[in-house]
């Protein structure tokens, strides 16, 4: 046990879930703030703050690609600074909207998010590749879902932080600050021996992304994992970023998105740090993901068509 301890618990296990924390903090700020920030700015919190959460999410599709592919030429340490860096300075700015003029702040707070989007996209995925690369086969699992479990709660000191300071822009500019005090970590941790030797490999491609095109294995693959994300990102995009307008539609008054996530995320922390052991003991990650996502399907079907009337049976 104490070898399992010391191979997981590694540096870049340890750096990663941190950089995941601040993440999903600053990814989920603008869902938990979107209300207040927007209604003092004088916008229509649903008309203009979903077209900027489209902007956010379509900076983090452009992101995944962008990163991706800089991941494979240049390493995954040099993405997660340009993309700590980016996503940082763009939250950070997020903090000052308060003093951009009225007739301007609704595109810049879009192309904020746009460019914050683009960021947090780097983080995640050349973070769980790093770590994926540095622990041995048998513990990977094990190792992102601590890095998944630990990170996830940034969504809930994201909430407690704009609750605590009572100010939306004040916990944007935290968030800011969060990223570029997790980049001078980032400055102590090495890049993974698997990317290195690749690197010596003259003969492979090296962030071709049109690799995952041009092999009927691959793209089943490519596509099978991005349609696990579908009602995963289904429940948290839709259902909760938007739960007071569901809470709404269900005739109950009074559903908070920031609370709405705060209770998802808090659990969701659980689900994730549950998946590795589950994944282990089943020796199967197919099948934890199975019934996870069934466990998923149920649970929309009840917040979607049981009978509650209050504000505690939604969150």
């Amino acid at each position: 046990m104490t070898t399992t301890k010391t191979n997981l618990l590694t540096w870049p296990v340890i750096i990663a879930a941190l950089g995941y924390f601040v993440d999903i903090y600053d990814l989920l700020l603008f869902a938990i703030v979107r209300i207040q920030s927007l209604t003092d700015l004088g916008l229509n919190p649903d008309v203009v703050g979903t077209r900027i959460l489209n902007f956010q999410m379509f900076g983090m599709l452009v992101g995944g690609i962008l990163w991706g592919v800089l991941g494979d030429k240049r390493g995954r340490l040099s993405t997660l600074f340009g993309s700590i860096i980016l996503y940082s300075a763009a939250n950070f700015a997020c903090g000052l909207l308060p003093y951009v003029p009225k007739e301007q702040v609704a595109d810049i707070y879009a192309w904020l998010r746009f460019f914050a989007g683009v960021g947090l996209a780097g983080e995640l995925g050349a973070g769980i590749t790093l770590v994926s690369e540095s622990l041995p086969t048998k513990y990977r699992a094990l190792g992102t879902s601590i890095v998944a479990g630990f990170g996830i709660l940034g969504a809930v000191v994201a909430e407690l932080t704009v609750n605590l300071a009572g100010s939306w822009s004040v916990a944007y500019l935290v968030g800011g600050l969060l990223g570029f005090a997790l980049l001078l970590l980032r400055i102590s941790v090495h890049e993974s021996g698997i990317f290195e030797s690749a690197k010596k490999q003259k003969h492979l491609k090296h962030g071709d992304f049109t690799m995952m095109f041009t092999n009927k294995s691959r793209f089943i693959r490519y596509v099978s994992c991005v349609a696990i994300g579908l009602p995963i990102w289904y429940c948290v995009g839709v259902l909760v970023f938007l739960a007071n307008q569901f809470g709404a539609a269900k005739g109950i008054a009074g559903v908070e998105p920031g609370k709405a996530i705060f209770w998802c995320y808090l659990l969701a922390a659980m689900g994730d740090l549950s998946s590795g052991p589950i994944s282990y003991y089943l020796k199967s990650r197919r099948q934890a993901v199975f019934y996870f996502l069934l466990f998923t399907f149920v649970g929309v079907l009840l917040l979607l068509f049981s009978d509650y009337d209050s504000v505690g049976m939604y969150y």
